[in-house]
């Protein structure tokens, strides 16, 4: 599988945060956390818009290191996504990803 798909199977690829990481695009940073901001009615900065990826080392946004449930579920889990878990059809954790974006869920089966 590809490292760029995140535990809960979306592409890491096409988020802003790691296009503006690998692209060092301040502009991109800037509008991604205004529009996370508003989103999450929340204070993030363009210097929190920094990622390499969910699954690979390196740096990681505040959000996807140490606050989403389903990454800290995969590593005490020890699985590679969630598409390895036995309880992904009924992750209500996970449903709240693939609900929003079927892509994702469409990753973890392949």
């Amino acid at each position: 599988m590809n490292n760029k798909i995140a535990y809960c199977g979306l592409d890491c690829e096409k988020c802003d945060a790691y296009l503006a990481t690998i692209h060092n695009d301040q502009a991109l940073r800037e509008k991604t956390a205004k529009l996370w901001a508003e989103l999450n009615n929340a204070p993030i900065l363009p210097e929190h818009i920094n990622c390499q990826g969910c699954r690979e080392e390196g740096i990681k946004t505040v959000f996807c290191d140490s606050l989403c449930g389903v990454r800290q579920c995969a590593l005490k889990k020890g699985v590679m996504t969630c598409g390895d878990c036995p309880s992904m059809e009924k992750c209500q954790t996970l449903g709240m990803v693939i609900s929003n974006n079927p892509e994702a869920l469409q990753n973890l089966k392949e």
